[in-house]
Parts: C-alpha cells; structure tokens; sequence
C-alpha cells in the first residue's frame, strides 16, 4: 500500500515486503551525513536510497535483484526529490560485488536483510525471496559488502533476534567487525527483538567502545505511545512526529 512521509512518498504495492517500522528505523539510525556513495542493497520499494538521500548529499546505488521490486524502486525514486542523486541496479548484489568496477566503490551500505533461514516461504516469490536467506545468505552478504566497501566504509543493518547469533557467526568469518550495536524493544518489559548493527573493518579507539550495546531503544512506552527516543529518531519521516 502507498506510504507517505515527510518528504517523499513510497508505492511498496509491487513489493516483496512492504514499508515495515525495521526499515525507518534503520534508515534513521545509520550514520549517513559523511557518505558520499552509499549502496543499498536488496532495496525493495527503495525506501532505505530515499531516506539515504534526505539525510545525506550522496550519490546513492539501489540494488534490487527482483524485477517488480527493482521497478516500484525506480519510480518511487523517479518521484521523489532527488531522482538525479538515486540509481538503481537489477541485480544480484554478489555478482556486481566480483565485477571490477564495483570494488571498493562505496564508504557506506545499508541493507535490511533476508532473515529466516528455514521455515515455510511465501507463496508469492517477491515475499520469499525478501525474508528468506536461501535467496541471500549472511555469509554471501557479508563477501558481497566486503568486496564493495572502501577500507574505511562502514554497513548498517538491522537484525531480528532470532537471527544474530547466525550472523555473527558468518561475521567471525569475514574481515568486518561490529562498530556499533544498538538493541530494539517493541517496549520496555518485552524482549529485545532487533538488534541495529554498524559494521566497518577495523576499529578505531572510539569505536572499539561503541561496539558494546548502547541503551535499549524503546519503540513505545508502556502506555503504547510512541516513546521519546523513536519520536526523535525518525520525526524527520513520520508525518505524525
């Protein structure tokens, strides 16, 4: 369904996953403003390129491996304000990553990421192929990132809970570490269930100490308000912020 914020509209109608709170957040949260070409991989409806785009004066890469998606990618950014500053790609993301144009060519990746590794798929391809790591795996992503990212880049991600473990096992095996962790809660007295990641190379004095979890953001509070903390996170997004 057709999603408006601040600045720019989103037709996810043709996507594997709709506009989802994981994605603004991620958006919000990534650490943008000194990117100059930032890559967003599995983009979707594109809604990741477009808040990389308000938040950031970057030339921003779309990498989309599925047609409609890579499409409603196109045209979403095609009207929104900064359609000279967003290109997107139809393709799988491991197969630019080996071409040698695209080495090194970002310092900065987004990516919300397929997360279930097993279990019943979708009946509609574009769903099963966002959600499922059979289409992507961790350890194809990270190779892919690694192969794209300047020595100095930095990726962010956003994971569910049940997932992380997986990751950081696949991440153990990659030449990436974690700069930045933040942990999600829908509210304060319920489990974590996502887990913000930033991830670059190697880290430096002040990201050696970020790399433990910062404080909990909370989405609502206990009266099922949006909290404090998600209102300034993406009140530069939501219209009702």
């Amino acid at each position: 369904m057709p999603f408006s914020f601040k600045q720019f509209h989103i037709d996810d109608s043709q996507c594997g996953m709709p506009v989802s709170t994981d994605g603004v957040i991620l958006g919000a949260w990534a650490e943008l403003s000194q990117a100059r070409h930032i890559i967003d991989i599995g983009a979707g409806s594109g809604l990741l390129s477009l808040m990389a785009a308000q938040r950031s004066l970057a030339r921003i890469t779309a990498i989309e491996i599925d047609a409609m998606a890579a499409n409603a990618c196109r045209l979403n950014a095609a009207n929104s304000p900064w359609p000279e500053r967003i290109d997107v790609i139809e393709q799988d993301v491991c197969e630019l990553a080996a071409l040698t144009q695209w080495q090194a060519a970002a310092d900065f990746i987004i990516c919300n990421p397929p997360y279930f590794g097993s279990g019943p798929q979708s009946q509609k391809p574009g769903r099963s192929q966002a959600r499922h790591t059979d289409s992507l795996s961790f350890t194809q992503l990270l190779n892919a990132m690694t192969a794209l990212m300047q020595p100095k880049a930095q990726a962010a991600l956003i994971l569910p809970e049940a997932s992380l473990s997986n990751f950081l096992a696949a991440l153990n095996n990659s030449d990436l570490q974690v700069l930045r962790h933040q942990t999600v809660q829908t509210v304060a007295h319920k489990p974590v269930s996502r887990h913000l990641l930033a991830l670059g190379f190697e880290a430096s004095a002040n990201t050696a100490s970020q790399a433990k979890p910062l404080a909990p953001l909370l989405i609502r509070t206990s009266s099922h308000d949006y909290s404090d903390e998600m209102r300034a996170l993406t009140a530069d997004f939501y219209l009702g912020f």
